[in-house]
């Protein structure tokens, strides 16, 4: 069966344009399963709903949570799939094996005034210009940390004000930037990053780059925004995913249509866009019982 994973693994580097991590996640996901199997079915085409039942039941006492079942139970279906169509196996046998329910849980998000301190933390010294472009482009564009570090100096048209962005599966976006946003890049752009770059590094046009002269990292957008979060002393858990979910959620509130702010995210799917509503009627309860009188 380990061939078979081979070349589905293959075909979702090639055809599918899979990133390095998520075909990490499916080939362990999936090693699981053969591995759990051991010597009972060594052939896809033998594998039925009791080894999967049995498999379930196996994640659920070890305690794996609800997520990491779902998500190898997804790895699974995909890889099965492929097999039917390849050939491999006459029929899925996950087709009736359902995926166990999990809460969803609301995205964290920073009240506007609370975004606008962490934004204006940086000071105005070159790494300061440089994490001030990051926080401005992290907030105004509501990209993700990979789709922020992997950009390039090309991605950014200053005239119109939009960036390229080059998503999950190697999907491409175009994103409206703010003027806040366009005026602290062309600021970074001409007075910091000239002073970051290092004649020795082959950075190329990579837009962020580290004091070494290096592309930035995300572990390192990650560092700065911790930094900037403890200055600015904010009382929440903050992360760079936490500003791409204070975006959707003050684009919703100021009246912005689902469908468009999922093609600005990047969704897929519009039920994943569909959450961040679920997040303003929370506020909304939240602001009725700390100002209506009966509440």
């Amino acid at each position: 069966m380990e061939e078979q994973l081979d070349s589905f693994l293959r075909w979702l580097r090639v055809e599918k344009n899979a990133s390095a991590h998520t075909l990490s996640n499916y080939q362990r996901d999936i090693l699981q399963f053969i591995e759990f199997l051991c010597d009972d079915v060594q052939v896809a085409t033998a594998v039925d709903k009791q080894d999967l039942r049995r498999f379930l039941a196996y994640l659920q006492q070890a305690g794996y949570a609800k997520s990491s079942i779902a998500r190898k139970l997804s790895a699974l279906r995909s890889f099965f799939r492929f097999l039917v169509r390849e050939g491999y196996c006459p029929h899925n046998p996950l087709e009736r094996i359902s995926t166990p329910k999990q809460k969803r849980q609301l995205p964290n998000f920073l009240y506007l005034d609370d975004c606008l301190s962490l934004l204006a933390a940086p000071d105005d010294s070159t790494l300061g210009k440089r994490d001030r472009a990051i926080l401005e482009t992290l907030y105004a564009a509501g990209i993700r940390v990979g789709e922020l570090v992997g950009m390039s100096l090309h991605d950014v048209d200053f005239r119109q004000g939009y960036v390229r962005v080059l998503g999950k599966g190697s999907k491409e976006r175009i994103v409206p930037l703010g003027k806040p946003a366009c005026l602290a890049i062309e600021c970074y752009v001409k007075e910091a990053r000239p002073l970051l770059v290092k004649a020795d590094k082959a950075n190329g046009n990579a837009l962020f780059l580290n004091k070494a002269g290096g592309r930035l990292s995300d572990r390192s957008v990650r560092r700065l925004v911790d930094k900037y979060v403890e200055q600015a002393a904010l009382r929440h858990q903050v992360s760079p995913h936490t500003l791409r979910h204070s975006y959707a959620t003050h684009m919703l509130e100021n009246g912005a249509d689902l469908r468009s702010v999922q093609e600005l995210l990047g969704h897929a799917s519009v039920s994943t866009t569909q959450l961040y509503t679920h997040v303003t009627r929370e506020r909304l309860k939240t602001v009725y019982k700390e100002s209506h009188p009966r509440a």
